[in-house]
């Protein structure tokens, strides 16, 4: 059994935030059903086509989930939300600000009629405050919480490769919906969740917001390198591939210097006799250190380092992480199927051999509202109707 059958979540989400949450719960059996819009649904479907012709962003983060279109500017279509939630014990909402409100699914508005509903707002900047109703993208929220103030190089910031914010806030939701289900099961009440980009983007940048604490200054952007301890970052090999390494104490330093530079003077060098020196003559070492690989390898340099217990990494292209060798040994891969075929896709990480991950298939839009509707009561007069005024 997985811990999360049994559990029903009805999810107005679209994009990363919310879908990738509610992805999350599905995974542990949690049954998702996902209200999309009519006529094209959520809109990380037109996206691309990367993935057998579907979308990437929305094959990552919708397996495993029932779809229904419903048009919730029609009252029927919101009457169709109050049956489902009859039987919810999630409602997680990523609409825009005031949007969930307006139609009457905030947790005020429902907690008399669902006592036990758990309700998850997950917005830009959280439901008051002077920023509430300003819309918010991944790359806004990095901006916002600084993170493109520590990333980048000295000439220019750069955004994370990843949608970074979104993943945060999906996460946060996830952890705290697992809680709220926890406390549900003590005190029998639902209760409202309040996410905020922002502060969940506050939260992981609590390193250098310490960093620069009292108007101290923050950490400078270093590209790839670590922007307080060095030598910890890429460096370029004569073959022309890149290692990433990094060093964290100075018995490493020792090590380094004695077996992988097979410099051991370096070690008694004034300009790298502890770590704030070597950041502060991070350029000067770096030729040194780019003057020794240059004369190697990748795979001669990886040995060196892996001899010498130096932590390493590969600078992998996405081609090779599909194919890493450390994901295919744990068999960390499997298919899902999809209206275009089968996809390849991650076991999500740390889920324990005593139940299966639920690995189902990529939905279309508003593949099972039939099947829905008449789960909950509507009979085949009633959802032709519903089909008839473009409520689904």
């Amino acid at each position: 059994m997985r811990p999360l059958e049994g559990i029903t979540v009805v999810a107005l989400e679209h994009v990363i935030a919310g879908p990738f949450c509610t992805r999350q719960l599905a995974d542990l059996g949690a049954r998702v059903i996902k209200i999309e819009r009519p006529g094209g649904g959520d809109p990380t479907r037109a996206y691309d086509d990367r993935v057998n012709g579907l979308a990437s962003h929305f094959v990552w983060t919708n397996r495993s989930k029932e779809s229904i279109t419903l048009d919730l500017k029609q009252p029927q279509g919101l009457e169709v939300v109050h049956k489902l939630l009859q039987g919810a014990d999630v409602l997680l909402q990523n609409l825009a600000p005031g949007a969930s409100e307006r139609m009457g699914f905030s947790y005020e508005q429902l907690k008399d009629r669902y006592p036990q509903l758990i309700v998850c707002d997950i917005s830009g900047y959280g439901s008051d405050g002077p920023y509430r109703d300003k819309k918010a993208y991944d790359l806004l929220i990095q901006a916002e919480s600084g993170l493109l103030s520590v990333s980048g190089s000295e000439d220019a910031p750069a955004k994370a490769g990843c949608s970074i914010v979104d993943i945060s806030a999906g996460m946060y939701a996830f952890s705290n919906i697992l809680a709220a289900i926890i406390r549900r099961q003590k005190t029998g009440t639902g209760c409202r969740i309040d996410i905020s980009m922002l502060e969940t983007m506050a939260e992981w940048m609590s390193f250098p917001l310490y960093y620069a604490y009292d108007g101290a200054e923050p950490p400078a952007r270093a590209g790839a390198a670590h922007a307080t301890i060095y030598p910890y970052g890429p460096f370029t090999i004569g073959d022309g591939n890149t290692v990433m390494l990094g060093l964290q104490n100075e018995r490493e330093w020792a090590i380094f210097c004695d077996q992988v530079l097979q410099q051991p003077e370096l070690k008694t060098d004034s300009r790298f006799s502890s770590n704030t020196k070597r950041s502060e003559f991070r350029h000067e070492l770096r030729v040194i250190i780019i003057e020794v690989f240059s004369q190697m390898t990748l795979a001669s340099v990886t040995e060196r380092l892996d001899a010498a217990k130096i932590g390493n990494a590969s600078m992998n292209s996405m081609q090779q992480v599909w194919n890493h060798a450390q994901l295919a040994a744990r068999n960390r891969w499997t298919l899902v199927d999809s209206s275009n075929g089968p996809v390849k896709a991650m076991l999500p990480p740390g889920v324990p051999k005593e139940f299966s991950p639920r690995m189902d298939p990529i939905p279309e839009a508003g593949e099972h509202s039939e099947k829905i509707l008449s789960e909950f009561g509507y009979s085949n007069s009633e959802i032709d109707e519903l089909k008839s005024f473009g409520v689904i």
